[in-house]
């Protein structure tokens, strides 16, 4: 594998004085990745802080995570302060960021703040540890200056007791892909640990460990500096999330150097590491939300959600609200769907950057994911395509539907290739071409087209058009990249939707045979022939079925 070589600015240059320490570090360092790069991968350590003279173990991360890119080959580092660092046209190359133990307001600028957000939630990693959680306020006091980052993060706040604390450590989630260093047992462990408070909640991150109060004395560790309790007794100190496509990762264990010679924590950080670059995956669902049925879909690969167009009488907002009601996690935009009874303008490609930013909020407190977006008009022009696709980066939308002309897909494979967002084609209109519904036709248009132009595949529309739902999965395979999951009492043009798997659509092989071919589609989207206010019952029901059916594969 080529490297890409390690660089920093002379004054970001981690400085680790002591020779022995170099030593400890080098040696304790993993010598080898924990999964195989996709590519060659690069993470910029962004070492700054204002107002604070910083953590003298931000210099042992920075050297133990450059070697530990080079030994194991599983990335290169560029270390930093310059917030210039954050312009889009440099954050392009990275395909994580490391906030470094950084305390403060590390820069004002609004532009490289949304620069840093659109980095995250169009799919790049952010990983913070220690102070990290009190980055982008005005310090000392902690003092909220970015709401948005905090909620990103995770959590903030910086309330801890001496920096030798002994607590004892249960894993939350011992089978988790992060966990494996510690070998599924908790453990104890000397450090200065973090309380954090909101926006810090189980409902929005997924907690890979926390203080386990049974064991530990909940007095030790000196007089607290800051309020060190929590009504709830949840300490968590690490944990992994999305925000928009992005994967996030914070750990307060990183304030003493000695950290950063533990083998088993520089493992720890360097399956965070590739978590957050993209190579080792692992589940986020925020803990609070996982079921019997939830870790049956992670384990298959498949998210059940629901198209927000379902709410045809209602705004995106209160989509959003049923959408949680209903248990799932993710639901799939709409251009025609207003956004709410007080923001009156349709969801789409010209809203402001603060409208975008209330939506994404919105999303995030009611733990859904937005993964699809359904576009009525396609444009076919470059510049009505890049909008789209900006749109879509800002939002973490992961495949956008609609029904483009056979003409513009050269256009918009282009832009798909360059923003890493699928195009799925969806002819309920026929519009663009009379047979845009026949998975045969538009399979033809896709074909020596890139992997990410492909199908969405609608049940209701193929039984309607006498499509068996099998054969068309078994044709299109991988092209197949999002489901809209319906059954049907009869085929033809006077069939309704009834509960999945008690019509003709054979919604139980369709899945199995999903299943059989590897097929893991961006989302199983709940449809309904009738307005989902009237329908709730009856898709609570399908969603049931689905996940009995998840349940009983995973097994």
């Amino acid at each position: 594998m080529l490297l890409l070589v390690a660089a920093a600015e002379p004054a970001a240059q981690p400085i680790v004085k002591d020779a022995s320490e170099r030593a400890k570090i080098e040696a304790a360092l993993p010598s080898k990745a924990l999964a195989e790069p996709r590519k060659g991968r690069k993470l910029l350590i962004f070492n700054l802080n204002v107002n604070y003279g910083g953590h003298p173990s931000a210099a042992h991360a920075s050297y133990a995570f450059s070697l530990m890119g080079q030994k194991t080959g599983a990335f290169a580092t560029v270390i930093s302060r310059e917030a210039s660092v954050f312009k889009p046209e440099s954050l392009r190359q990275f395909d994580a960021v490391f906030l470094n133990n950084t305390v403060g307001n590390l820069f004002e600028d609004p532009q490289l703040r949304q620069s840093l957000m659109e980095f995250v939630c169009a799919g790049g990693g952010l990983l913070g540890v220690h102070g990290t959680s009190v980055a982008f306020t005005q310090w000392p006091g902690a003092k909220e200056d970015w709401p948005e980052f905090g909620v990103m993060i995770g959590a903030r706040g910086a309330n801890h007791r001496n920096s030798d604390e002994h607590v004892f450590i249960k894993l939350d989630d011992p089978e988790h892909p992060l966990n494996q260093a510690f070998g599924g047992k908790g453990f104890d462990y000397r450090d200065e640990f973090f309380r954090v408070h909101e926006p810090y909640s189980r409902d929005r991150v997924r907690v890979l460990f926390s203080i386990d109060m049974g064991k530990t004395d909940a007095s030790e560790g000196g007089a607290a500096r800051g309020n060190a309790f929590r009504a709830d007794n949840d300490y968590a100190l690490a944990w992994v999330r999305n925000y928009g496509g992005g994967r996030v990762f914070y750990c307060t264990i990183a304030h003493n150097p000695s950290v950063f010679w533990d083998p088993q924590m520089l493992r720890f950080y360097l399956g965070a590491i590739q978590f957050a670059l993209g190579d080792l995956p692992a589940p986020t669902t925020p803990s609070s939300r996982l079921t019997r049925a939830i870790r049956a879909q992670e384990k298959l690969g498949w998210r059940l959600g629901i198209e927000a167009g379902v709410f045809q009488k209602s705004t995106l907002f209160e989509a959003i609200d049923s959408t949680a009601k209903l248990g799932l996690l993710y639901i799939g935009g709409l251009s025609s769907q207003k956004v709410s009874r007080e923001i009156t303008s349709d969801f789409g490609p010209e809203l402001s950057d603060d409208v975008l930013r209330q939506v994404r909020m919105k999303l995030d407190a009611a733990g859904v994911r937005l993964l699809t977006y359904h576009v009525r008009q396609m444009p076919g022009d470059e510049a009505g395509c890049r909008r789209v696709f900006e749109f879509a980066r800002k939002m973490g939308i992961e495949t956008l539907i609609s029904e483009p002309t056979p003409e513009s897909l050269g256009t918009i494979e282009r832009f798909c290739d360059e923003y890493d967002v699928k195009l799925a084609i969806y002819g309920r209109d026929g519009n663009a071409w009379p047979d845009s519904w026949d998975p045969e036709a538009v399979l033809r248009v896709c074909q020596g087209r890139s992997k990410r132009i492909g199908v969405c595949g609608d049940l209701g529309q193929w039984m309607q058009n006498g499509v068996d739902p099998i054969k068309a999965i078994r044709l299109l395979k991988d092209r197949l990249i999002t489901v809209r999951m319906h059954d049907r009492n009869q085929l033809g043009k006077e069939g309704q939707d009834v509960l999945w798997g008690t019509g003709v659509g054979q919604t139980e092989q369709f899945v199995r045979e999903m299943r059989a071919l590897g097929i893991a589609p961006t989302m199983f989207a709940v449809e309904y022939s009738r307005e989902a206010a009237e329908a709730m019952p009856e898709i609570g029901r399908c969603v049931e079925f689905f996940n009995k059916l998840g349940m009983q594969m995973a097994e």
